[in-house]
């Protein structure tokens, strides 16, 4: 049977790929969520900090709707061609 290491607790390891997992309870007080986008940042020697990257095309999806009236974009797009 393999042996279980046994790990700090909130510590974790760089694998081969250099991946690594998040410790619950630091993700859980980040705010994290599954699927967001992060950016890894250098803050200096054995120092890594994660930020959410916020999608600004998303938060602006449909900001629009009711400013067009129907089928006028696409009779804008037609005078293109």
């Amino acid at each position: 049977m393999a042996e279980v290491k046994k790990r700090r607790k909130g510590t974790t390891r760089v694998s081969s790929q250099r991946q690594v997992t998040i410790p619950a309870e630091a993700f859980r007080s980040a705010g994290f969520a599954v699927g967001d986008q992060l950016a890894a940042r250098s803050d200096g020697p054995g120092r890594v900090t994660f930020e959410r990257v916020d999608d600004v095309l998303a938060q602006f999806a449909g900001a629009l709707t009711g400013v067009y009236e129907p089928d006028e974009l696409d009779k804008l797009r037609d005078e293109w061609d």
